[in-house]
């Protein structure tokens, strides 16, 4: 019987070990709903941060350098946010200067923004001797033609940029405006309930895109999670660690997710859609809407408070 359990356990071992994810958080250096406030914003990015460090979490955070000015005038304060990040040892990313939308952008634009928005995020790395490497489109539109795709991948490329991808993607922008509306309101009660209801939500999110890469690939590949750098996730990250290492996942950098094969995986289906990498994979190799079905929906009240 000893001999059993223990054949079993070395066979389920390997592949408990192969889940791993990395979190990356959107929209530096905070989406502070129009709170100025420097003690709201110092606070907010002091509770992220002592949470992913708590957890040893390698998180990476895209910029959008457009935030750091204040009347077109660099503040050093949201500079001081920024590097944070950088002291506490996690990665940085560009996410253009002002969040600009690919679709309704011409390369020409497309390329001056993604070049302003590195200037100060390029500085704060060079001081740490680190390279700024990764590139996150806005919305996650990334080009609704190959040409236009294949032209940015080509300037990226040409500016030592590697595409930041998302596979496990969700609306946790939706449950935090919801959480900001509350948190005004000081309705704690709603509040907990929000958070309550986000951490169910995005197991749900784990375990549908968990799925789509099992009947993709025949395996759960590497994932990369999209996270936004807001007050719910400040709160609540914490919590959103336990619930992936409770099934089963180890936290690891972008660049050791980007060593998955699965990242090789060509796309050839465009569109103005900003959807996960595991769609755009799915739409390549000619899935119809059944392999998308089950996804996951946002609570009513959600929607409501969000309108």
């Amino acid at each position: 019987m000893f001999k059993l359990i223990l054949a079993v356990l070395i066979c389920v071992t390997p592949a408990l070990a192969q889940k791993k994810v990395c979190f990356t958080i959107d929209d530096l250096p905070v989406v502070s709903y129009s709170i100025s406030d420097s003690v709201f914003q110092r606070t907010l990015t002091n509770d992220l941060l002592n949470k992913l460090s708590e957890h040893q979490i390698p998180a990476i955070g895209f910029v959008n350098e457009f935030k750091l000015y204040t009347n077109d005038i660099l503040n050093p304060f949201q500079v001081s946010l920024l590097k944070q990040w950088v002291d506490a040892n996690l990665g940085l990313g560009n996410h253009t200067f002002s969040h600009l939308d690919y679709n309704n952008a011409s390369l020409n634009t497309y390329g001056k923004e993604i070049l302003k928005g590195e200037l100060q995020t390029r500085k704060l790395l060079t001081a740490r001797n680190k390279p700024l490497r990764y590139f996150r489109h806005p919305y996650l539109h990334a080009g609704d033609t190959k040409a236009k795709s294949d032209s940015l991948e080509q300037f990226l490329k040409a500016h030592q940029y590697i595409i930041a991808p998302v596979t496990i993607d969700n609306v946790d922008y939706l449950f935090a405006l919801a959480y900001h509306r509350a948190y005004v309101k000081k309705d704690s009660v709603l509040m907990s309930r929000i958070g309550t209801d986000y951490l169910a939500y995005m197991e749900k999110m784990l375990h549908y895109y968990e799925t789509l890469s099992v009947a993709l690939f025949g395996r759960n590949i590497h994932h990369t999670l999209l996270l936004h750098a807001n007050l719910l996730n400040a709160h609540y990250i914490g919590k959103l660690a336990e619930v992936y290492k409770h099934n089963g996942y180890a936290f690891i950098s972008l660049g050791e997710a980007l060593q998955d094969k699965a990242y090789e995986t060509e796309i050839t289906r465009f569109g103005k859609w900003g959807i996960s990498w595991i769609d755009r994979w799915a739409l390549s190799q000619g899935k119809g809407n059944d392999f998308f079905k089950g996804e996951p929906v946002v609570p009513d009240y959600i929607s409501e408070m969000t309108k």
